[in-house]
């Protein structure tokens, strides 16, 4: 470029231009050659090595040159190609300027400087789109590791842009840093807080990808789809999006799912309030109509024995119930749901089972079934306890007793109109 340069300028010379414009003429055709071969070195970079690259990873069988591809990495990294064309001959052709020289050469490095951080964020995006792939990302939020990096590497290369513009040491601009540190941490404060909460909830495995958390006072009640820096996406089963500060995961309670899934089961807790009017012992005649359900025979027998030999025992006078013991319609009932529970395919048996009765109040006597489903879908589950629910509601007659319920307007409708015709006064004869 050099030689070009000064050929240039002893032709236009012998031309017999004056001096100052031949080296006008000369310095503008050198520079014009300079942008020329950096626009080939350009268009070189990004129509075959860029094109050749790409077409390169998407015939591999690899992802992660695909990944490389898909954020522009060689893209990005073509944008060095013209600038380190004008970083090399700028001061062979600004030869004699040189406050023109180093301030082209300043321009070239901050360019190549922002080039280079370009490529590196690329390559931190596509290493996580790649851990995100991998089973580490569902106990690792990879994601705000990745942002946390990329923010020390845009602080730095701020500082070192600032450095050559400044023509100072980058260190001299750290050491005064320090009183900028009140303004930093007011000003990075919610990524401050998320990196230290991703830390924590990373190390104490208190959430990550794919768990079903619900947090009320952030609406959210559902499925975690991304944990960032400063926020964490919960997807809810109306299919909204809720965000929530990383840090609230922290400071604030919440429930995780997890523990549910891991299990094996899902919890079936629900009650079944029985009308106190309706709750009796049990006669012979019932005992015997009840021996006829398969599920109680075995109970009944063994229960039966029990209470004669008990009741022999102490001389219980049979003509009054409460002498002694006897068979109830709810104790009887309550064998029932155990024996149909037990047998019922989609119940987990290996899981916390129980029936138990309530403290007694206002709706009746509450009976309540504790049990694990099986299957953690929603829907099947939902399916399961309908299925157990419809089975015992339509069983309770049978033991003579009654689901309570308030009563209606229909009840009272129909209530008012007995008492309206029993107290009508009958036809004359």
């Amino acid at each position: 470029m050099i030689g070009v340069t000064s050929t240039i300028r002893d032709w236009l010379a012998g031309l017999g231009l004056d001096p100052r414009a031949s080296e006008a003429w000369a310095l503008g055709l050198g520079v014009l050659a300079m942008f020329v071969l950096a626009f080939l070195a350009n268009v070189v970079a990004k129509r075959v090595l860029v094109r050749g690259m790409t077409a390169m990873a998407g015939r591999t069988a690899t992802h992660w040159d695909d990944r490389l591809a898909s954020r522009r990495v060689f893209h990005r990294l073509s944008h060095l190609a013209p600038a380190i064309v004008i970083y090399h001959f700028g001061p062979a052709v600004l030869a004699g300027h040189d406050a023109w020289t180093a301030a082209l050469r300043q321009g070239c490095l901050i360019y190549m400087l922002i080039a280079a951080v370009a490529v590196v964020d690329g390559l931190l995006s596509a290493a996580g789109d790649i851990g995100q792939t991998t089973t580490l990302s569902r106990e690792v939020p990879v994601k705000s590791f990745i942002q946390v990096v990329k923010l020390v590497l845009y602080i730095v290369t701020a500082i070192a842009a600032l450095s050559l513009v400044l023509d100072k040491s980058p260190f001299l601009l750290l050491s005064g840093l320090g009183a900028m540190t009140a303004v930093l941490l007011l000003v990075f404060r919610d990524a401050i807080l998320g990196f230290v909460a991703g830390i924590q909830l990373s190390a104490n495995q208190m959430v990550a990808v794919g768990d079903w958390i619900e947090m009320p006072r952030y609406g959210a009640d559902g499925d975690v789809i991304e944990v960032a820096l400063t926020t964490v996406k919960v997807q809810n089963f109306d299919k909204t999006i809720t965000t929530i500060p990383t840090y609230a995961l922290i400071s604030e309670s919440f429930k995780n799912w997890r523990g549910m899934k891991e299990s094996g089961g899902r919890r079936i807790k629900r009650a079944i309030s029985l009308d106190l009017r309706s709750i009796h012992f049990c006669d012979d005649a019932q005992i015997a109509r009840l021996s006829r359900i398969q599920l109680l025979r075995p109970y009944l027998e063994a229960r039966q024995r029990e209470i004669d030999e008990w009741n022999a025992a102490r001389q219980a006078d049979p003509a009054t119930p409460v002498n002694g013991r006897r068979l109830t319609n709810v104790g009887t009932f309550r064998a029932y749901v155990i024996a149909y529970l037990r047998q019922h395919p989609q119940v987990h048996q290996d899981m916390t089972f129980l029936v138990r009765q309530l403290e007694p109040g206002p709706t009746g006597l509450p009976l309540e079934v504790y049990v694990f489903s099986r299957d953690q879908r929603w829907a099947e589950y939902e399916s399961i306890q309908a299925d157990i629910f419809d089975h015992l509601l339509a069983a309770v007659p049978e033991f003579g007793l009654r689901v309570y319920q308030s009563p209606s307007g229909a009840d009272i409708g129909e209530a008012v109109g007995a008492l309206t015709a029993a107290s009508r006064p009958a036809p004359d004869a």
